[in-house]
């Protein structure tokens, strides 16, 4: 509802490393509204069409950078690697990406693993920011991040990491960002990643809204992240929102 973001985190700046705007019946409203909420938010895409949609919709928004995104579940044998890297390549700011071997899209694995290599390659010349997708394949996007150099020239965040304990040292080793929202710390194994995680490497998220054409209200996302916000600080004293940002 409106004006029931928590009293405590309302005057706070809050950060969404990780949100789908563009999923707003209106997302320039909704941006709108972020921004008096003293919201600002990643809005990431999961194709190069829609990210060419929220750059139009979003990018004179103050508070929002839009990432250029093509997301593993649509991807298939028919997807043109070239222009997909093309595409998102361009752009500072990318996500969503990455691989998802998970039991409904692992029938695709090959294909994923061919995209997401060449957008990486693509990005491997520095300076972009990339908000990563991961189920049952977080050492696999170590793997190809590492092969490609983008490891080491861009700036890779790990949304809702849910990968095992080896990797996410060795994601951690590598310098990785990680943003958890209110969902992975309502689980036991997401709070003690949460533990695990360096204080400077935390961002939050949301994930938000959850489909197309979204009817809430904006102050959802201010909500989430003010949960997740009360969350986080109780399990890491030294974690600061008003630090936790990309931009």
């Amino acid at each position: 509802m409106e004006g029931s973001v928590s009293e405590d985190m309302g005057n706070l700046s809050l950060f969404d490393a990780h949100a789908h705007l563009n999923w707003f019946e209106d997302p320039a409203e909704a941006a709108a509204r972020s921004q008096e909420l003293g919201v600002s938010a990643l809005c990431c895409t999961v194709s190069p069409e829609e990210y060419k949609q929220a750059r139009a919709l979003l990018s004179k928004c103050p508070n929002v950078r839009v990432a250029a995104g093509l997301h593993p579940w649509f991807v298939d044998e028919a997807t043109d690697a070239d222009d997909a890297s093309e595409a998102i390549g361009g752009s500072a700011w990318v996500g969503e990406v990455g691989l998802d071997f998970g039991a409904k899209h692992a029938y695709t694995k090959k294909d994923q693993l061919r995209v997401f290599e060449a957008i990486c390659e693509a990005c491997s010349d520095g300076g972009k920011t990339l908000s990563l997708h991961s189920v049952r394949s977080a050492g696999a996007v170590l793997d190809v991040l590492e092969k490609t150099g983008a490891i080491d020239t861009c700036r890779c965040v790990f949304h809702w990491f849910s990968g095992t304990t080896e990797e996410l040292a060795r994601a951690k080793a590598a310098g990785c960002w990680f943003s958890v929202g209110e969902r992975m710390l309502g689980t036991r194994r997401g709070r003690e990643y949460a533990r695990q995680i360096p204080t400077s490497k935390l961002l939050l998220e949301t994930d938000l809204p959850e489909a197309k054409n979204d009817g809430s209200p904006a102050t959802t996302i201010a909500e989430s992240l003010s949960r997740a916000a009360e969350a986080l600080m109780s399990i890491k004293e030294d974690w600061k929102p008003s630090r936790a940002r990309l931009f």
